[in-house]
């Protein structure tokens, strides 16, 4: 049975959670919200969101424990509540909530898939598009395939049926690396990969909680651990590949 809720990781960023639920409301979507150890008054308004609208729930860390570790509480939280799909959406209103039945509808279409988003860049800083770029190449060397064509896109679908494997077989990274990290650790277990443009917007005015260095030097040994892994998985990916390219 196919039943999908909206899992949105919350830290510091109460400029636009309040119209990113109302518009989930709208499409009567369940919302969890993961406050991954907000201030006082984003928590409050947290708080109040959670009280105002009956199908959003409140998931609470009393410290921040990063981007990646609030997805993964969310998403034990979905499956503990019965939930067979969850939808990653950011916290600060830069994705497109219009393309939300789309990304539901493929995965209707494919259960099995992750439904990832492709971004289309408006008004996005070009130090975000080369880091994309650079990504983007390692993840088709470590997965050897071209099969993820935005690894970095937080706006995904996830069948859980799928993912939960991967959360108690790998440690997943719990900050920036996340979103590349389990992608490619689900197309190294076979999980297919479907791709939906969307448009994504920057904002100067919305803060990003990337850290240059830190996060940058955790995605660079992301990046080292998953070519020894890839060299391992060779032979199985390889004969994987060519599988499918004689089904088709």
């Amino acid at each position: 049975m196919f039943t999908v809720c909206v899992l949105i990781p919350v830290y510091n960023h109460p400029h636009k959670i309040h119209a990113t639920v109302e518009a989930l409301n709208a499409l009567q979507l369940p919302v969890l919200l993961v406050d991954d150890g907000s201030d006082a008054a984003c928590a409050q308004l947290l708080d109040d969101i959670s009280r105002s609208f009956s199908q959003v729930q409140l998931l609470r860390h009393s410290q921040n424990q990063g981007k990646g570790a609030a997805v993964c509480n969310g998403l034990n939280w979905a499956q503990a509540n019965g939930f067979s799909h969850a939808l990653q959406i950011d916290a600060d209103g830069q994705h497109n909530l219009a393309d939300v039945p789309r990304f539901i509808a493929a995965a209707q279409a494919n259960p099995q898939q992750v439904i990832s988003g492709e971004r289309i860049y408006i008004n996005a800083p070009k130090s975000r598009m080369r880091a994309r770029r650079i990504t983007d190449v390692w993840v088709w060397i470590n997965t050897l395939s071209l099969e993820i064509k935005d690894s970095m896109c937080g706006y995904r679908l996830y069948p859980l049926q799928q993912v939960m494997p991967i959360l108690r077989r790998y440690r997943i990274g719990k900050r920036m690396s996340f979103d590349t990290d389990i992608l490619v650790k689900l197309v190294w277990s076979g999980c297919r990969v479907q791709h939906i443009a969307t448009q994504v917007i920057y904002a100067d005015s919305i803060p990003s909680h990337f850290h240059v260095v830190k996060d940058n030097v955790r995605i660079s040994w992301m990046h080292s651990q998953h070519f020894f892994g890839m060299l391992i998985r060779s032979p199985i990916l390889l004969a994987r590949k060519i599988k499918r390219r004689s089904s088709q």
